[in-house]
Order: structure tokens, then C-alpha cells, then sequence
């Protein structure tokens, strides 16, 4: 069967918490080679004190599950046969992004930081997983 091509908006859905105030969620899709080289297709990231609004800031309760819809963006890509694919989620992604000090403080105002503990769901009613387009294939004739 021949590869199918996959064309469009690439979406992670996220279920997470954290016992941070606010962090970030960073999401990466991966071409994994045969060889193991892995090349970054197309990434996104959240902060979590914007994730249901980014005119109203909210921040997160420590220990409570929030979903996460993050964007990555669109992509035109053919994961060829012996190919896999790889999704990396990290709480940063510095310095493509500015580092969240995760105090949950305005940004800026104080040098204070520190570490985020962050729990992703995998499954049962929260499953987090990645959307990815399917485009149709005309038979070659």
C-alpha cells in the first residue's frame, strides 16, 4: 500500500495539571527515519493561563485536569513506508519561545521562577492524542 499524504491543521488535544499556577505545554510532530533521525515537522505551544481565552487570563488550580488545545500549525507531509512519527510534549521550548516562570506572577515583574511538576492523561476519560489530516489518494493510472 502506498504512503498516504497528510495535508492540513495539526492539533494536539491535551488533558494535563500541574501544581503551578501557570506553565507552558509545547507540542512537536516528528518524520522519525529508519536510521532513528527524527526531523521536526511542524510544533505549537500553549501557556496554560491562556487556554480557554487569550483576553482573559485563568490560571490553572494545582492538581486539576484542564484540556489543551494546541495548534501546530499546518503541513503537507508523506510519512514514507519504514517511517514513523513522533510526538514530543515538553513544558518548554525556549529560546523559540519566551521560558514561562511558571509563579503565575505578570512576566517580567520579578526574577522569581520555578520548577513545574506537570501530569499529562493518557487515557480513560482523558485521553490526550494528537489530530492529524488524512488527505485521499487518486489511484495512479
Amino acid at each position: 500500500m502506498a504512503p498516504k499524504p497528510g495535508t492540513g491543521r495539526v492539533r494536539v488535544k491535551l488533558w494535563a495539571s500541574s501544581d503551578a499556577p501557570d506553565t507552558d505545554f509545547a507540542a512537536k510532530l516528528c518524520d522519525v527515519y529508519p536510521d532513528g533521525r527524527s526531523f521536526n515537522v511542524c510544533e505549537g505551544i500553549l501557556r496554560a493561563r491562556y487556554r480557554r481565552s487569550f483576553s482573559k487570563p485563568e490560571m490553572m488550580e494545582r492538581g486539576k485536569v484542564c484540556s489543551f488545545d494546541i495548534d501546530l500549525w499546518s503541513t503537507s507531509i508523506v510519512f514514507n513506508k519504514g517511517h514513523r512519527i513522533r510526538v514530543h510534549v515538553t513544558s518548554s521550548n525556549a529560546p523559540g519561545w519566551d521560558p514561562n516562570p511558571n509563579t503565575g506572577e505578570p512576566f517580567r515583574a520579578s526574577s522569581r521562577v520555578r520548577t513545574a511538576r506537570n501530569t499529562i492523561c493518557t487515557g480513560g476519560t482523558r485521553p490526550s492524542h494528537i489530530l492529524l489530516p488524512a488527505a485521499s489518494r487518486t489511484p495512479a493510472r
